[in-house]
Formats: structure tokens, C-alpha cells, sequence
């Protein structure tokens, strides 16, 4: 024990998965919100990899800690928030952006939460439905996989996980945590 100095300083300490996981988590939402480029959010996923200390990890995130991050909610989503957010996604496959949008009407003055994934599931199939349009119907071949993904994420709203779908337009605005609209 001879030798070893005990007075290490925070940014020195050895980082476990669980705090790597906490900056990939943190970099997936600033890419996804257009925060950062996609060779800048390679670069970093890298470096979060293979971050060794707590100061290594710091400096990946450090242009990024006063952004709120998307999905931060004040509160816990309830049993019934997570329902009805998990009933957005699904009802989404019958009637595309009509019961997301009803939901997102009636259920999202209560919660912030089912709010954020009503809008989401309407995003998509407003996208969804455009596309088909411009194509001429050929677009349509995408309902299919669209089931897919509004299934993925009911799950991920009964968990109480914020899900967005990828590449799409989002015309419906999700309230920032603190803002109120």
C-alpha cells in the first residue's frame, strides 16, 4: 500500500459502463436533435467507448451539458401517462395520425409526457403519408415497416422511455421540459 496516493480528484476516478452508457445516451439525443453532425457524433461515440476517467467523459459532453435533453421529464410518467402514450404508437396503425393526433389533443394538456409521444407518432405518419403522396402511392410500401416501429415504441412508452422514430419530419413541435405551449 506503500506508494499509493488516495487523493485522486473526481475527474481522475475510473468510469464505469453505467457512466458511459449516461454520454452515449446523452450524444444519441444531441444527434437526434441536430446538435451535432454525424462524423462529429462517430468521433465522440468513439471517445465515449473508450473513455478510461470521468474527465475523459466530461470533455466529450462538456459543449453539450447546458442543452436540455429531449425526453428529460420532471416527473415519472404515471401508470395511465404510459398507457396512453403506448396507445399513441398503436392506435397510430389503424388510423395513422388521426388517434395519435386525438390523444395528443385531449391527453396531452394532462401530460407532458403523452404530449411528447403523440406528437412523435403523428410526426411519423404525417411523413409517412406525405412520401406516399409524392411518390404516387409507392411510398405506402412503408406502412409495413411503420407498424414495426409504432409497436417498438408503445413498448418503450409502457416503460416510460421517450422513443422517436428516425428520419422523419417533425411538423408537431414536443414542449421542451419547463416550457410551457
Amino acid at each position: 500500500m506503500e506508494g499509493m496516493n488516495s487523493s485522486y480528484a473526481v475527474g481522475d476516478l475510473r468510469v464505469s459502463d453505467a457512466e458511459r452508457d449516461g454520454v452515449v445516451e446523452r450524444l444519441q439525443d444531441a444527434y437526434a436533435d441536430g446538435r451535432l453532425e454525424h462524423d462529429e457524433f462517430d468521433t465522440r461515440m468513439q471517445l465515449a467507448m473508450t473513455a478510461k476517467t470521468r474527465g475523459d467523459l466530461a470533455v466529450i459532453t462538456a459543449d453539450l451539458a447546458s442543452a436540455p435533453r429531449f425526453g428529460a421529464v420532471d416527473e415519472a410518467p404515471t401508470g395511465e401517462d404510459r398507457m396512453l402514450a403506448a396507445a399513441a404508437h398503436a392506435v397510430a396503425v389503424p388510423t395513422l395520425f388521426v388517434g395519435p393526433l386525438v390523444l395528443m389533443l385531449v391527453s396531452g394538456k394532462r401530460s407532458e409526457y403523452v404530449r411528447r409521444q403523440a406528437a412523435e407518432a403523428v410526426n411519423l405518419h404525417v411523413t409517412l403519408l406525405l412520401i406516399t403522396i409524392v411518390t404516387f402511392g409507392v411510398g405506402g410500401l412503408l406502412y409495413a415497416v411503420t407498424w414495426i416501429l409504432s409497436i417498438i415504441a408503445a413498448f418503450h412508452a409502457l416503460a416510460g422511455r421517450t422513443f422517436r422514430y428516425p428520419w422523419i419530419l417533425r411538423l408537431v413541435k414536443e414542449p421542451r421540459p419547463g416550457i410551457s405551449g
